[in-house]
């Protein structure tokens, strides 16, 4: 079923027709009937109005942020299908993606329970199932989008209330992290020849408020940290090299975001830069990538702001490198920035008018 979305247009939604060169993606996360909601994006970055998708199952409902995951959306590396998460079903919905437009193609189990994030690197894929005992569980990547099991390839994270939040993977495709909120763990697999997993090497993050991993395309692992519980403006970004016996070696430790509630990254298709999205203050803080993964920031760290109250959680850049994009859970609006060559940001303003606190989780841009 899709339902064309309506309602009035903010200035921001006005994207001429016939000139899209891309798209972004939400997830409603309802607990009654897990939508994606898709948005043409014109040259301009600006987004066209909604177009809303079924997933043909359930979400886990909720307020904000109620998944506490990076990925629940995600594309897979040719663009050309689009995984989102059930996590009230305990399934993974597939889609072909062309442009904005979306045709539901299947949905298979998660094997686990509360499906939260998907990653997937050359047809292997592999789904974060947050609850109960905390796993990672593998998938083929078949003809037609269809997900078929791997035997044997359950790996379990290190408890039943670790908090399993992301999982990514190496450019190589030899290794998968994993993040783990409540333990502030960094799990590493090595992945076998077959799809499978090697047994999990449990790396403990020395910063605290570990959440989100992403890898850079030169190979190092960076990763979003809250901060500490009491912290005022206290969170940080590190890099990590991944060593070849699944150990992590800090590039950057704990770079200050001069900022609250660090959750959620993003990395330019490039490389060179990554952002984060600092729900706690209401901005979005910037750092630049070197060759050797050291992060320096960006001017003077904070490089966009978002109308306070907004809660911006999740973040997606566009496949250019030209866009940045966060979901605003508390205002039902999703903010548009540019890119600059330095950098920087330039705000471009809200679209959205989509309702607030309401649980929207996941967030992906080509």
């Amino acid at each position: 079923m899709i339902m064309v979305g309506i309602g009035a247009a903010s200035p921001v939604l006005c994207a001429a027709q016939g000139n899209n060169t891309g798209a972004v993606f939400i997830m409603t996360n309802d607990a009654k009937k897990n939508q994606v909601i898709a948005y043409e994006r014109a040259a301009d970055g600006t987004l066209s109005e909604p177009v809303y998708y079924d997933t043909n199952g359930r979400g886990s409902g909720g307020t904000t942020d109620p998944l506490e995951s990076q990925g629940s959306l995600t594309l897979s590396q040719d663009h050309s299908l689009l995984f989102a998460v059930n996590a009230g079903s305990g399934t993974v919905s597939v889609f072909s993606v062309h442009k904005a437009n979306l045709t539901f193609l299947n949905k298979t189990a998660s094997e686990g329970v509360q499906p939260s994030a998907v990653a997937e690197s050359g047809g292997l894929i592999y789904v974060l199932n947050s609850g109960g005992p905390g796993s990672v569980v593998g998938f083929h990547l078949d003809f037609g989008g269809q997900l078929t099991e791997i035997q044997n390839s359950t790996q379990f994270l290190t408890g039943t209330t670790s908090g399993g939040a992301s999982l990514s993977f190496s450019p190589d495709g030899q290794f998968l992290l994993v993040t783990e909120r409540v333990t502030n763990n960094l799990d590493a697999f090595h992945v076998e020849a077959d799809g499978r997993l090697s047994p999990i090497i449990v790396n403990a993050n020395p910063a605290p408020g570990t959440f989100t991993v992403n890898y850079a395309p030169n190979n190092f692992a960076i990763v979003s940290e809250t901060g500490p519980a009491d912290g005022n403006n206290a969170s940080g970004i590190s890099s990590y090299k991944v060593n070849a016996n699944g150990t992590l070696t800090a590039v950057t430790q704990s770079l200050p975001t001069f900022a609250s509630g660090n959750c959620w990254n993003a990395i330019t298709p490039d490389g060179s830069k990554v952002y984060v999205s600092n729900s706690g203050s209401n901005d979005i803080s910037g750092f630049n990538i070197g060759k050797d993964g050291k992060l320096t920031p960006i001017g003077s760290t904070v490089v966009g702001s978002i109308p306070s109250g907004s809660h911006n959680v999740d973040i997606a850049v566009s496949a250019n490198g030209k866009y940045l994009y966060t979901i605003n859970s508390q205002s039902g609006k999703i903010s548009t920035f540019a890119i600059n060559e330095d950098g920087s940001l330039t705000n471009l303003g809200q679209a959205g008018n989509l309702p607030n606190s309401v649980g929207f989780n996941g967030i992906a841009a080509l």
